[in-house]
Formats: C-alpha cells, sequence, structure tokens
C-alpha cells in the first residue's frame, strides 16, 4: 500500500530571523475615547512623576506613549531569537479530522519558548528597560508562574536581581514551576506573604486565602515603592505590556499573508489579557480600518469573567489599592476567583486598551467553566501532539466551539487562534481532569 506525501503547504509557516518585528504597535494610536488612568486620590490623570516610584522612566514613557509604533531595540530583538523567536504557524489537521468540519484551524506557536509561553516578549523588553535605566531589582506578581519564569529568565540575562510573588494556590499546585524560577536566580514567595505588610494584614483576616493576583500586585508594588532602586514589573494589563506582546500578531499576519490564509475568525484567551492582545491587536487594526471582516473572539474561565460579568468602569489593578486607577472590565479590585488551574486568568480585571476595544465592539467574549476547557486540552493533546496549559485550552475550547459551528452550517470557516503556552508544568490539573476529580469552579468566590 502506498502513502501519499504530500505535506499541505499551509501545514507549518516559518519565517526567518531576520523577520522579527523590527516595530511594536501601539493600538492605543487607533482606538477611540482612550481615557488615562486616574491618581487614586486627586482622581485627576495621572502623571509620570506619579508612576515614578513604581516603574522605571523608560517603561514610563512607553506606557504613556501615543505613538502607533515603537522601535524594539536591536538587543531585545536579538534576546527574541533565544526564545525561539519568529515562532510557527501551524494547521491543526488532525483536529479538523476529529470534529469532521469543514472549517480550517490554525494555531500559533508561543509553547516554543524555553519559558514555555509567550510571555517573554514582554519580560525581555521591560528587564531591558530597567537595565537601561540603571535599576538593579525588580519585583513582581505571577499567577501560574509563566510571567515569573520568563522575568527571571529576562532578568538574568540583563544582570537584574528578581523577587517574585506568586500566587499562593498555583505555589502549591505548580512547585515545578518556581523551581524554574529559583534556578534562573529569583526569590519566590507564596502571596499573600509575611515578608510585607500587607501580605501579613491578609494573613490575619484569612490564614488560609488561596490568594489572588490583585493580592501578589499589592505585595511586589509595596516593596518596590520603598526602595528607589527597586521598580516593579508587570506581566499583563498595562498599554506597554501589551505593545510588547505584539510581536506575535505583527508574525501572525506576515505568515498569513505568505500562506494566503483569511482568517474568519482570531481566537485567544484572556485573564489580564497580554496574550490576546498581542495576537490579536496588529490584526484588529485592519479592522478598524475596515479592510477585514475577521471577528475577534476571547475566551476567558467562568471563575473571573471579566468582560461577560463584569462592569467597565474605573477599579484598581491591585486588591491594597496602591495602583492608579485604571478605567476596565473589572469584578472589583477585591474579588477573589475559584483556586482554578488556569491560574494565569485569575484575574478581577482586564487590559484597559482590550476593554476599550471590547466596548467598542470589536471583539466578543465566551466564558468556559474549567472541566470542559480541560476536555479541549485532551482532545487537543490527542490529535496534534502538544498538551496545553489551561489557559490556552479556553482558547482551543472556543476555537473547536466555532469549527462546530461552521459544521452545522456547512461553510468553510477559517479559525485562527493563540496557544499561547504548554501545559507540561500542569500535569497535576490533567491528572485531577483524567481521574475525574476536577472541580467545575464556574462559580465565582466574592
Amino acid at each position: 500500500m502506498g502513502f501519499n506525501m504530500a505535506i499541505k503547504k499551509d501545514f507549518r509557516v516559518t519565517l526567518s530571523p531576520e523577520e522579527i518585528p523590527k516595530k511594536w504597535y501601539n493600538i492605543a494610536a487607533d482606538l477611540k475615547n482612550i481615557v488615562p488612568p486616574l491618581h487614586p486620590g486627586t482622581k485627576q490623570p495621572v502623571t509620570a512623576k506619579d508612576m515614578e516610584p513604581i516603574f522605571c522612566k523608560s517603561f514610563i514613557k512607553q506606557e504613556m506613549s501615543m505613538e502607533r509604533y515603537i522601535p524594539i531595540p536591536t538587543e531585545v530583538r536579538e534576546k527574541y531569537m533565544l526564545l525561539n523567536r519568529p515562532s510557527p504557524l501551524q494547521r491543526a489537521v488532525n483536529l479538523e479530522k476529529a470534529l469532521k468540519t469543514p472549517a480550517k484551524i490554525y494555531f500559533k506557536r508561543e509553547d516554543l519558548s524555553p519559558v514555555g509561553s509567550h510571555k517573554g516578549n514582554s519580560a525581555i523588553a521591560q528587564a531591558y528597560l530597567n537595565a537601561k535605566d540603571g535599576i538593579h531589582t525588580i519585583t513582581t506578581e505571577t499567577g501560574a508562574g509563566q510571567w515569573g519564569s520568563a522575568l527571571a529568565l529576562a532578568s538574568s540575562m540583563f544582570d537584574i536581581d528578581c523577587t517574585v510573588y506568586m500566587v499562593r494556590v498555583s505555589y502549591d499546585q505548580k512547585p515545578f514551576r518556581r523551581t524554574i524560577m529559583e534556578t534562573y536566580g529569583s526569590k519566590v514567595y507564596a502571596s499573600p506573604s509575611t515578608t510585607t505588610e500587607y501580605g501579613r494584614k491578609v494573613l490575619a483576616q484569612d490564614p488560609k486565602t488561596s490568594g489572588s493576583l490583585g493580592m501578589a500586585i499589592t505585595e511586589a508594588i509595596e516593596v518596590a515603592v520603598k526602595d528607589p532602586n527597586i521598580k516593579y514589573s508587570l506581566g499583563s494589563v498595562l498599554n506597554a505590556v501589551m505593545t510588547h506582546q505584539t510581536v506575535i500578531g505583527q508574525e501572525v499576519m506576515l505568515q498569513m499573508d505568505k500562506a494566503e490564509i483569511e482568517p474568519d475568525y482570531m481566537v485567544g484567551c484572556v485573564g489580564g489579557g497580554s496574550n490576546f492582545s498581542g495576537f490579536a491587536f496588529p490584526m484588529m487594526r485592519q479592522k478598524i480600518l475596515k479592510k477585514t471582516d475577521c471577528e475577534f473572539v476571547a475566551a476567558e474561565p467562568k471563575a473571573a469573567a471579566s468582560f461577560t460579568e463584569g462592569e467597565y468602569r474605573y477599579d484598581f489593578g491591585d486588591t491594597g489599592g496602591m495602583t492608579p486607577l485604571l478605567k476596565m472590565f473589572t469584578l472589583g479590585s477585591e474579588f477573589v476567583p475559584s483556586p482554578i488551574h488556569a491560574g494565569g486568568l485569575r484575574y478581577h480585571g482586564m487590559s484597559p486598551l482590550l476593554s476599550a476595544a471590547y466596548d467598542q465592539g470589536l471583539l466578543t467574549a465566551r466564558a468556559y467553566d474549567q472541566t470542559e476547557t480541560f476536555e479541549a486540552g485532551v482532545m487537543f493533546a490527542k490529535c496534534e501532539g502538544i498538551i496545553p496549559a489551561p489557559e490556552s485550552s479556553h482558547a482551543i475550547k472556543a476555537a473547536i466551539d466555532l469549527a462546530l459551528e461552521a459544521k452545522a452550517k456547512r461553510k468553510a470557516k477559517t479559525i485562527v487562534f493563540s496557544l499561547s503556552g504548554h501545559g507540561l508544568l500542569d500535569l497535576a490539573g490533567y491528572e485531577k481532569h483524567i481521574g475525574g476529580k476536577l472541580s467545575s469552579s464556574s462559580r465565582s468566590k466574592k
């Protein structure tokens, strides 16, 4: 029996290192009615000086920029190659066959980074900016550990000390993430911790709290504001972080152009918004310019459904009230989500830029329970051989639903989603799912 060895020309679309983007795209230049963060005391727009106790000056400049494009330093582009950039765009042929759908499904592979996710795109940028400004130590928070791992690696690249406050439930669920960060030379504390005034206060009120990203952010900021040589670094939410991540979407656009792919849907998971924004914003500009009819779909957890259950208003980015007030979709800064395994999505709010885009109708959102996302993750693993991060499985679930909808309508739609990271350090969650011990955690905790 003979075998058909023909490989589809769009099965795997790659780029050369020279095609790593040379500029970051800032969607703030193209969205309507962008409002600034407010000082929590005066309720006036924050100034650069207001932000200097928290962030380094070079980061603040990017955060407040309204320029459409920001040049990527050569040293950052070189470090991006260590993250295996440019990353491939791959077709999920076996998943299509399993679903018996006429839809074509593609995924952008951010799982190939040494730290296992897209987070390095901003971590390297922020470590570079802090090193440029002469900062010797940075503090940060991390949920599932992807951001903490990325910043730990980036800090080691630029000879900066790094302290990470890891949400307690993930600290306990994912000990090897902590090992990765410590291997790269960072200090890691379970949050809330006894190392900060805020952490001790929370633990006194609830010694068994699972923690939250909002709490971990407060702890990291508290440490930063007490020393002018220590600055805080954030892995999501802020404008500059969304902008750094657009290397993903710019690569995707070039790859789709090379393979003559016209997307009907672009899909990503959302927690704070960094992955989805980086993946979708460059193409979303084409929608703003009315050059595409592509629909953008954000997949969030029911346990922290900022878009589908939140309010669009000013709120703190952290639980302790140390950040400026941000205009965003929020469940409330004191909200503590259920301890789902998709720790990177356990956040009470959403990026102001992505919130503005959602408010302006540029994307839609779907919320999923963790049991159905793990089911989607297992199906994807069986079909494509890649065990996805629990966060990424939200995007996979949405892509599967869209493919089945196309099947029901007998329409050959094209779906492109972001595989934001792998799940090889999330096997405890998969073990519980396979053993039938994974709770739904669909309802949020107040």
